[in-house]
């Protein structure tokens, strides 16, 4: 079996690396290895997340309507309601 050292690490790092060991019952080197382990596992799916951006960019377009500006306009004001709820004022 391979061993393997890591130089440098910055100590926060460290710290937060032996705080999730403690809480889940391991050694700093079995937590290392558990998190490399599961990066790789899910790399695949990491990789094809999308940005919000490109879910954006995605819809951008795919609300497209064969009617013209003004029949949509029309329909937006048709569709509205008048409230009297405020004529009297707050």
């Amino acid at each position: 079996m391979a061993n393997l050292q890591i130089k440098g690490i910055d100590d926060r790092l460290y710290s937060e690396i032996k705080e999730l060991a403690a809480n889940e019952n391991r050694s700093a080197s079995q937590q290392v290895l558990f998190l490399v382990k599961e990066y790789l596992v899910r790399r695949h799916d990491i990789r094809t997340l999308k940005t919000p951006a490109q879910a954006l960019l995605e819809l951008s377009g795919s609300w497209g309507d064969d009617k013209s500006a003004d029949e949509i306009i029309s329909e937006i004001r048709a569709g509205r309601r008048n409230s009297d709820k405020l004529s009297a004022g707050f």
